[in-house]
């Protein structure tokens, strides 16, 4: 059984480096996926409110018998429960339908500049963390001008920012950003670009071959290289065991920046200015 190793975030707390996304599995499948992962490994659930698969990965986490205090489990609130304390009744919701009594993260899922209540909405998440009900707090989909409002206008600096993130859409400014506040970055989409087409990049067999790993494993090994929280999404045992079969190696450093042909540019990818839910 292979363990992830864990990345300290700002408040103390740990996170496994690599987990399970859950998106787009139905319930039945989440809490599937939930056992074999964990029976995998994997300490490390991704879920949000609008995947509607809280109530299976919750299933699948008392399936497992795998004690609580060996899980990071993460869920996101979307618009619905953006401003003022709408967060207070979303996490309410979660906790219920995962069977839980806190999360380990909690994320505001998009910024939805437009509607200007992030701020309000991370208050209130303020507030949830210091009442026990998370561990910690941080957000998805953020630019730095987002972060940088964020920052000046509360008191507590995200733990974390879930982003779009690969080689293929590498984010290098938004990554820099986070490093210099001690953000950590948590990408989603790992094994994607903003095409089908990354994973049969001929570099990636090349390098697959040199390594005896398969072109997934590379592009995950990438993010470990980096300091990249990933999670990547599956549903196929052999799949998981594969994704998480990526510490008993490194890239060199020559081979690592050969990958940087991979980037598409800053342009690609998704826009949280202008979209979101």
């Amino acid at each position: 059984m292979t363990r992830a190793p864990l990345i300290t975030l700002n408040d103390g707390h740990s996170i496994p480096q690599v987990g399970l996304g859950t998106w787009p599995l139905d319930d039945d499948q989440a809490a599937t996926a939930v056992v074999q992962a964990l029976e995998a490994g994997y300490r490390h659930i991704d879920t949000a409110v609008k995947y509607g698969n809280e109530q299976g990965v919750g299933n699948g986490i008392r399936a497992s018998g795998v004690d609580r205090d060996e899980l990071f489990i993460t869920t996101k609130l979307d618009g619905q429960f953006q401003g003022n304390d709408r967060a207070v009744e979303g996490l309410e919701g979660s906790l219920e339908r995962l069977g839980l009594d806190y999360v380990d993260l909690l994320l505001i899922h998009w910024p939805l500049p437009a509607r200007d209540e992030y701020i309000s909405t991370w208050r209130t998440f303020e507030r949830l963390q210091a009442e026990g009900k998370v561990r910690s707090i941080g957000v998805s989909n953020f630019k730095p001008s987002h972060l940088e409002r964020l920052m000046a206008e509360t008191d507590t600096v995200p733990a974390l920012n879930q982003i779009q993130l690969s080689p293929a859409i590498t984010r290098a400014a938004e990554r820099e950003f986070h490093d210099k506040h001690g953000i950590v970055t948590e990408s989603y989409s790992p094994l994607g670009g903003s095409g089908a087409g990354l994973l049969g990049a001929p570099i990636l067999s090349q390098l697959g071959e040199k390594y005896g790993k398969t072109p997934g494993q590379m592009v995950l090994r990438w993010h470990v290289q980096h300091g990249i929280v990933t999670i990547p999404k599956t549903a196929n045992p052999e799949r998981m065991r594969e994704n998480l079969d990526i510490f008993d190696f490194a890239l060199d450093p020559q081979d690592l920046a050969e990958l940087a042909i991979l980037d598409e540019g800053p342009g690609t990818g998704n826009d949280s200015d202008v979209t979101g839910h």
